[in-house]
């Protein structure tokens, strides 16, 4: 016997919403199977390349698959560079809120000047094309700068969640061999400070106790705790980038579309975790495109992916997605639940936020303390709310978009070697519905670095 949700469950029109250069969902999914060579060759022709590829897909070696054999790019021409010279440069890149009430506005612009001094800085650090830097770090707007500082210069970054102990963190720094670690000294967590410097520090000397040689931790002053300090390894980020003039540039190095992008290590919880390697060329197509079309983007909408970076799905979401589509994001630092149960429903009203991405676990979270710390909030701007992670209860969509405009509940369900690709549902409050298809195309899995 079906269960109450599934009773509930009818189909969704199909039409240009989601897809405004196709009349239905379908004529695109099915292009997409009919030639996949020809519907992701025009797909990648949309951005950015310093060389167009010379084969689309070479699946002689299968499970190794290459996509877009002989091209050359890198990921910030279609992140930042595309963008300057345009409108979108003075656009609002990310709203970012920290727990304590602190907030802070980057423009596209911001974020291309700070990007590349600190792209400057690593490169005069010695770091090299195929270099992996590690980055330990809150969310603050100095990660996805990391970030994107690192992959200019053509190196490789190994994000480590910072809730992630000492040992986690200097497991991942022997297995990709990182010289330099990218941190904080400390961030707010309920309240409460998070010697984040402490644990880098311990997570540094167990990595070199196991054969790592760690040159540099270059420090953000989040918090100004007071800290450990290691002459002649440690630097200030402040005190490192403000050599360098706000008009320094640094040209994108050329990567190969079969480079690594970066390392992505899995939890852990079932052994070893396994750095798993995702390519420039296939990431960066499949995520521009996902991103726009599981959210139908539109120049006005300010988007919330309520997660780390630290994930896939924060990669994805948070960074490289939204960038690459000239989209405005929202960052938050703390709890969700902290100080006041509506906290996320604060954020929505203040920034605006169109559409917001989040887990059935944090709406169930929610959900505990009443209807109440919702509905006394304008949620009018709301159009999309996204799930991540698992099945929703639509009593949850209910109650999370009282107030708003939604239009659509996204439902998807991702993994982190599987470049964020996953089944996605689209829901109406009061109806879950899911798509006939969920995969447009085949994208192969992602490199396992062992």
């Amino acid at each position: 016997m079906s269960s109450p949700e599934a009773q509930r469950i009818e189909p969704l029109p199909y039409g240009e919403k989601y897809f405004p250069h196709h009349n239905k969902y379908l004529d695109f999914w099915r292009a997409s199977v009919e030639d996949p060579i020809k519907f992701w060759d025009e797909r990648a022709r949309e951005l950015v390349w310093y060389r167009t590829w010379d084969k689309v897909l070479d699946d002689s070696n299968p499970p190794f698959y290459r996509w877009f054999v002989g091209g050359e790019t890198n990921i910030n021409l279609n992140a930042l560079d595309r963008w300057m010279g345009t409108h979108v440069a003075n656009k609002v890149a990310y709203y970012w809120e920290g727990e304590d009430g602190t907030s802070r506005v980057l423009s596209y612009r911001d974020l291309f000047r700070e990007v590349n001094k600190l792209a400057k800085a690593l490169q005069d650090l010695g770091v090299k094309p195929g270099d992996t830097v590690t980055i330990y770090m809150p969310m603050i707007p100095e990660l996805p700068i990391a970030m994107l500082a690192v992959t200019r210069v053509g190196g490789i970054h190994s994000v480590v969640f910072s809730g992630f102990s000492p040992s986690a963190l200097a497991d991942r720094m022997v297995d990709a061999k990182s010289r330099i670690l990218i941190t904080a000294d400390g961030y707010w967590r309920r309240g409460k400070v998070v010697e984040l410097k402490k644990n880098a520090d311990e997570g540094v000397a167990l990595a070199e106790k196991q054969g790592a040689k760690v040159e540099k931790v270059i420090v953000v002053r989040r918090l100004g705790n007071p800290i450990n300090w290691v002459e002649g390894r440690d630097v200030w980020y402040h005190e490192l980038t403000s050599k360098y003039p706000d008009t320094t540039y640094v040209k994108p190095v050329p990567r190969k579309a079969d480079d690594v992008l970066f390392i992505l290590y899995t939890s852990g919880t079932t052994g070893k975790p396994k750095g798993v390697m995702q390519s420039v060329g296939g990431y960066m197509v499949y995520v521009y495109h996902v991103f726009k079309w599981n959210w139908d983007i539109r120049p006005e909408d300010v988007h919330w992916t309520m997660a780390d970076i630290g994930w896939i799905t924060g990669h994805t979401y948070i960074v490289y997605g939204p960038l690459m589509n000239g989209a405005t994001e929202v960052m938050y630092e703390g709890a969700i639940d902290y100080p006041q149960p509506d906290r996320p429903w604060q954020i929505v009203e203040k920034y605006g936020v169109t559409i917001f991405y989040t887990s059935p676990t944090a709406l169930r979270t929610l959900r505990q303390y009443g209807d109440e710390w919702v509905t006394k909030h304008d949620l009018s701007t709301l159009r999309i709310l996204g799930t991540v992670g698992e099945p929703i209860n639509p009593r949850r969509v209910e109650v999370a978009l009282r107030g708003s405009r939604q239009e659509e509940v996204p439902n998807s369900r991702h993994v982190v070697d599987d470049r964020d690709r996953g089944s996605h549902d689209i829901a109406r409050p009061r109806h879950i519905a899911r798509h006939p298809q969920a995969r447009l195309g085949h994208v192969p899995a992602a490199r396992d670095r062992g």
